[in-house]
């Protein structure tokens, strides 16, 4: 079983900054991807950005210049620096991994969203 777990979100006003964080847990034989997501009110889920294992790196158009997707292999987690937030950035930020465990090869894992506001 894998759990992922997200921290880090929170009230912030326009302009200012906030790094979500994210680790998965369990029977992890393998990370291919970690990823972010957001899902606004009334809207659908979208990507932010994710990582490979390799490093390579993919953002939504919109936060392109302003997010940092980041990764560490070693402690199976991933943080997303975000700069210069907009109140349209306000969402559920949700951790995804795409996992190789001992019994499934390349799933997606979902962790409960952490809420970001971003409000004057």
């Amino acid at each position: 079983q894998v759990e992922l777990v997200e921290s880090g979100g929170g009230l912030v006003q326009p302009g200012g900054s906030l790094r979500l964080s994210c680790t998965a847990s369990g029977s992890i034989f393998y990370i291919q991807a970690m990823g972010w997501y957001r899902q606004a009110p009334g809207q659908q889920r979208e990507l932010v950005a994710l990582i490979t294992n390799g490093g390579s790196t993919k953002y939504g158009d919109s936060v392109k210049g302003r997010f940092t997707i980041s990764r560490d292999n070693a402690k199976n987690t991933t943080s997303l620096q975000m700069n210069n937030l907009k109140p349209e950035d306000t969402a559920v930020y949700y951790c995804n991994g795409l996992i190789t465990t001992m019994s499934h090869y390349g799933m997606d894992y979902w962790g409960k969203g952490t809420l970001v506001t971003v409000s004057s």
